[in-house]
């Protein structure tokens, strides 16, 4: 087994892969669509509007790094979207490693993110490739927003918020819960230093007049990827959705997990929670409505002696991913990436080159800048 498609997506059976290879499609970048079951696989590619122009494959193919690389021989990149990422993410790293291909994915789980950095970041710096975890909107976009808050000069604490208006993916709801199980951190003074789970903070939005709830949302990638840059020593990440019922909800059940099902061992635990997100999330979400679901990603730069807040609006936060995957593999089959090794997305291809194409294609509005 091999291809000779450049690019392959891995978990084309959930929401986003299809989004992934949707784009993809409008890119003119032949792909592999894969998952662990190709008749569902197919399923879903068939509904992809204009499929019938893209050079495409199906396959099935188990989340087993053996089977994976013998697969994907002949690829340049992989991206990843089925997740829980730290229960299935190692095998699709191998894979990616031994068949020399670059690895992305849309994860939302921090200890992956470190996890990924400290057991490949150097196999594939030496090996020339990149490792890219946390390719997505509620990470890379406000990553933008941060990279333009900091230009100037003199800053070094991020304060950052990123809100959507939506319901999560059956994946993405996997995610929520698998992190409640890890440890979480912001970075302070270049120094991770653990969350309290039950954290909660009233929020003032951008551009609304009420309040939102936002939480650490599993302490988020962007203290992970700014540990090490020289212009800044502290970061603070806060998400969530744009429905404050639906956020009272999260923290009730952090709650619950804290009093309840923290003290059971591990299998218990990931049995219990499990059930409660499918019970949460079981079918595929409604296509987005650009009018419906809409995101706001807000960073507040500050140092010693000045301030800068970049505020981003826009839509559809899961398009937003999708473009945001395919255009770093488009990318990635034509030129070597800014970084080698462990890097987010802002490192490896540069903001601009990405706001660029979220604006292009009509996903988010141009930025609103005010420094101080």
């Amino acid at each position: 087994m091999s291809t000779d498609k450049p690019v392959v997506v891995y978990g084309v059976s959930g929401y986003t892969g299809r989004l992934i290879c949707e784009y993809l499609r409008e890119l003119g970048v032949p792909f592999v669509a894969a998952g662990r079951d190709a008749d569902r696989v197919r399923a879903v590619v068939d509904k992809i509007p204009g499929i019938e122009t893209a050079d495409y494959e199906v396959i099935g193919v188990d989340n087993d790094a053996d089977a994976l690389a013998a697969a994907f021989e002949g690829a340049q990149v992989i991206c990843n979207t089925a997740g829980p990422f730290i229960k299935f993410g190692p095998e699709v790293v191998e894979a990616a490693l031994r068949i020399g291909a670059h690895y992305t994915d849309t994860t939302g789980e921090q200890d992956w993110v470190l996890h990924a950095r400290d057991t490949w970041g150097e196999q594939f710096a030496a090996a020339g490739l990149l490792l890219a975890p946390g390719i997505a909107h509620m990470y890379t976009v406000s990553e933008i927003a941060a990279n333009i808050a900091l230009e100037p000069g003199g800053y070094d604490t991020l304060d950052i918020l990123v809100l959507w208006k939506g319901l999560p993916t059956y994946a993405s709801t996997q995610t929520i819960f698998t992190i409640l199980k890890a440890n979480w951190y912001y970075l302070e003074q270049n120094q991770l230093i653990e969350w309290d789970h039950t954290s909660a903070f009233d929020v003032t939005v951008p551009g609304y007049h009420e309040q939102a709830i936002a939480v650490p949302w599993g302490g988020m990638s962007h203290p992970i990827w700014f540990q090490n840059d020289p212009r800044v020593a502290n970061v603070r990440a806060i998400g969530g959705v744009l429905n404050r019922a639906v956020m009272e909800g999260v923290g009730q059940t952090v709650q619950m997990f804290e009093e309840q099902l923290r003290p059971l061992e591990p299998a218990a635990q990931e049995k219990a929670l499990g059930d409660i997100a499918a019970s949460l999330q079981a079918d595929m979400p409604p296509r987005e409505n650009p009018r419906l679901n809409r995101s706001v990603d807000s960073v507040h730069a500050s140092g010693p002696l000045g301030r800068s807040h970049v505020v981003i609006h826009g839509n559809s936060n899961y398009k937003q991913t999708g473009l945001l995957q395919a255009f770093s593999a488009f990318s990635l089959i034509q030129q070597a990436p800014h970084r080698v090794g462990f890097a987010s997305a802002c490192q490896a291809f540069g903001h601009t080159e990405l706001l660029g194409q979220l604006r292009g294609f009509g996903l988010v509005s141009a930025p609103v800048i005010t420094r101080v």
